[in-house]
């Protein structure tokens, strides 16, 4: 079963002489992602500068593999992915994704400088702690929160989502009971999020504001 992969055309700008470079792009990338033993699934193609990360083409992509996994990526080279700063975080979505870049300039996979092999070493292991200091945050709000006389299985039961999807409301009977019980807004925020409500700090504390304007205003 061949592996799966899916290709990245892009040209800086939109005047109709680039129309060849996309086409010749897409050809040449095609014949390599095919004598490599990839089955094309998608072509994502943009007109616009390397620099920017707002371009249509590659955020469809970004969410067609996102959804969809692929085993590798095919480039003309490194500089139609992205310039700059915008290089490096694409190329690191890629290697978390656990997706090959191919290069066509490389003639394989992609050929990357000392320098750059070390900022992606810097930002997986930031991100890893980032998420373990995220996690531990929770377990702190958690742990508090139940000191205080918090109970969760008693407040929250069937209200919270494990799979952490976006919540329409949240639960400001909750929010006023864990701060009442001397929680932070950015405590009982993460706590929140301990049981699946896409809860932020701000978001917290102006749903608390309306609730005192509301009693206030009674």
């Amino acid at each position: 079963m061949k592996k799966t992969s899916v290709i990245y055309c892009r040209v800086s700008t939109e005047k109709d002489s680039q129309e060849t470079s996309l086409e010749r792009q897409q050809e040449e990338l095609t014949a390599f992602a095919s004598a490599e033993g990839y089955r094309i699934e998608e072509i994502f193609t943009d007109r616009h500068s390397g620099y920017e990360m707002d371009r249509d083409g590659l955020l469809e992509m970004l969410n067609y593999l996102k959804s969809t996994p692929v085993d590798a990526l095919f480039i003309q080279d490194e500089t139609r992915l992205g310039r700059g700063h915008a290089r490096i975080a694409l190329l690191h979505v890629m290697k978390k994704q656990g997706i090959d870049v191919f290069t066509l300039s490389d003639q394989g996979l992609i050929a990357l400088n000392d320098m750059d092999d070390m900022v992606l070493e810097i930002l997986a292991i930031v991100e890893e702690y980032q998420r373990k200091i995220h996690n531990a945050k929770i377990k702190r709000g958690m742990k508090r929160a139940v000191e205080n006389g918090y109970k969760p299985e008693r407040n929250l039961r069937g209200k919270g989502n494990p799979e952490g999807r976006e919540r329409l409301d949240l639960p400001i009977d909750q929010i006023v009971q864990l701060k009442e019980r001397g929680l932070t807004y950015h405590e009982i925020a993460v706590t929140l999020r301990g049981f699946g409500y896409q809860a932020s700090k701000a978001t917290v504390h102006r749903r608390y504001k309306e609730y005192e304007e509301g009693r206030q205003a009674e």
